[in-house]
C-alpha cells in the first residue's frame, strides 16, 4: 500500500480558520489560490473537504467574484490549447454573420435541477454547430440519468471518441467540423484529485457550479447560453461571467427551477449585452487587435451590461409543452436514439422534444448575433425570409427558431455531428 507523503501538502489552516470565524475576511483571490492547490494535489484530503464544506456552508462559493476567480484557477490548471491555432480556426472556419464574429460558442448548464430532461443543451449545441463554431464542455452523468458524454457515446452505430479529443488535437478537429465536445476529465486532469473526496462527502460543493465557468478555451468563447438550477443563481452567474471577461451571454432558469429555457412556461433570463465604450481610444476595427474577451491595458473597447427579462415559448412562435413530456428520465441509449431521429428529421414538427431543443438552439443563435443579419443564405433549403420581429431583450427569437429548424430539415446538423464523430476517431489513429 503506497504511503502518503505529508510533505507534498500545503497547509491552508489560516484560511480555514478565517472562513470558520469570519468568512468575509478571506478574499476571493485567497480562496481561488486554495482551490487551485487541489488541482496540483497540494491539499490533504482533510483540508480539501473542510475547505469545500466551509465554502458551501458560508455561501462564499455563491459569490460572483469567488466563482470567477475559482473558475480562472480551474482553467489555468487545465490542459492548455494553442490560442494562436484557435484564432486561426476562427479566421478560416468561423462564419461571420450579423453581429456574430465567427468565434466559439458554448451551451451548458450547471445540472442539479432534478428534472432529468432529455439532453437538451447537447442536442441544441449540435444544431447550433450548423452555423456557429461550437465548443461543448461537458462530462458524464452527475445528477441525471444521461450525462452529455454518456449520451454522445451511446450514439449508434458509432459515437464519438470523446477521450481522443485532447488539447493537442482540438484545433485539427475544427479543421473538419464546426463541433467539438471537450470532455471535462480529459481537459481538467487535476479534478481527479478531488473526485473521491466529493463522492464521499455526498453534498454539493463549488465544483457543482464551476463547470460553465471552466471551458478550457474560455478566452476564445464569443457567446454562450448558461442554464442554472435555481433562480437566485441567475444574477450571480451573470455577474461571474462578466467578471470572467464574457461579453455575450444569456443565463437562464426556468420557473420550475430548470437549467434550460423551459418549454412549459416562463424562463427568467439575464443577458450580458455588449455596448461600445465611449472612453476607448484604440483601433476602431476589432480585427486590428487580437480578439480576446478582455482588455487589461487602458479602457476596454466595450462595456457589458446585464439585462433581466423573461421568455415564454410564444416569444419563439411555439406552443408550450409540459415538462412531463420531455423529462422521462431515460437512459443514454434511449435518448441517443431519439437524438438521431430528431437529426434525421423523423419527428413531427411539433414534437415536444424537438421544440424544446429548438427553443434552446434559437437562444444561442440570437445571443451569438447571427439572427441580427437582415439577409439569409444558409444554404440548401433556406428560403431567405428573415423574421425580423424582436421579442424580450430586443432579440429575434423567432428567427432563431427558423434557423434551428433549417439546421434539422436541411440535414446540416446531422452532417456536422457526423463530421465530428469521424474527426474524433481519426484522432485515435483508427
Amino acid at each position: 500500500m503506497p504511503e502518503l507523503n505529508a510533505n507534498i501538502y500545503t497547509s491552508i489552516a489560516p484560511l480555514l480558520k478565517q472562513l470558520q470565524s469570519n468568512s468575509k475576511v478571506a478574499t476571493a483571490d485567497e480562496i481561488a489560490t486554495a482551490v487551485g492547490r487541489i488541482f496540483d494535489d497540494k491539499l490533504s484530503p482533510v483540508q480539501c473537504s473542510t475547505l469545500l464544506s466551509l465554502l458551501w456552508g458560508t455561501g462564499r462559493d455563491r459569490e460572483p467574484l469567488v466563482l470567477a476567480r475559482c473558475g480562472q484557477s480551474m482553467r489555468e490548471a487545465a490542459a492548455q490549447v494553442d490560442r494562436k491555432a484557435l484564432r486561426n480556426v476562427i479566421q478560416t472556419q468561423g462564419r461571420k454573420e450579423g453581429s456574430y464574429h465567427g468565434g466559439f460558442c458554448d451551451l451548458v448548464g450547471t445540472g442539479g435541477d432534478n428534472w432529468s430532461t432529455f439532453n437538451v443543451s447537447t442536442t441544441a449545441s449540435i444544431l447550433a454547430s450548423s452555423l456557429l463554431l461550437l465548443s461543448k464542455h461537458g462530462n458524464r452523468s452527475s445528477s441525471s440519468t444521461s450525462g452529455s458524454a454518456d449520451f454522445l457515446q451511446a450514439i449508434v452505430p458509432k459515437g464519438p471518441a470523446i477521450e481522443a479529443v485532447t488539447a493537442g488535437v482540438l484545433p485539427s478537429i475544427y479543421e473538419k467540423s464546426n463541433y467539438a465536445f471537450l470532455f471535462a476529465p480529459t481537459f481538467h486532469p487535476g479534478m481527479r484529485h478531488v473526485a473521491a473526496i466529493r463522492k464521499e462527502m455526498g453534498i454539493r460543493t463549488i465544483f457543482n457550479l464551476l463547470g460553465p465557468l471552466a471551458n478550457p478555451i474560455e478566452g476564445s468563447i464569443e457567446a454562450r447560453v448558461v442554464g442554472v438550477f435555481k433562480e437566485e443563481m441567475g444574477p450571480i452567474f451573470a455577474e461571474a461571467l462578466k467578471l470572467s471577461g464574457a461579453r455575450k451571454g444569456l443565463v437562464v432558469c426556468g420557473v420550475e427551477q430548470l437549467d434550460e429555457i423551459s418549454c412549459a412556461g416562463r424562463t427568467n433570463c439575464w443577458r450580458l449585452r455588449e455596448r461600445p465604450n465611449p472612453a476607448f481610444r484604440g483601433p476602431k476595427n476589432e480585427e486590428d487587435d487580437d480578439f480576446t474577451t478582455s482588455d487589461e491595458e487602458g479602457e476596454p473597447r466595450t462595456l457589458v451590461d446585464i439585462d433581466n427579462f423573461t421568455l415564454e415559448p410564444s416569444d419563439f412562435g411555439l406552443q408550450p409543452h409540459a415538462l412531463s413530456e420531455v423529462s422521462p428520465g431515460k437512459m443514454p441509449e434511449e435518448n441517443a436514439e431519439l437524438l438521431m431521429k430528431l437529426l434525421r428529421n423523423e419527428l413531427p414538427r411539433d414534437h415536444p422534444v424537438l421544440e424544446f431543443v429548438l427553443l434552446n438552439t434559437a437562444a444561442l443563435f440570437a445571443i451569438a448575433g447571427i439572427c441580427d443579419a437582415d439577409a439569409s443564405n444558409m444554404g440548401h433549403g433556406d428560403d431567405g425570409k428573415v423574421i425580423q420581429d424582436t421579442g424580450p431583450g430586443g432579440l429575434r427569437w423567432k428567427e432563431g427558431v427558423r434557423r434551428a429548424r433549417w439546421a434539422v430539415e436541411s440535414g446540416q446538423a446531422l452532417a456536422s455531428l457526423e463530421r465530428y464523430i469521424e474527426a474524433s476517431h481519426a484522432a485515435t489513429g483508427q
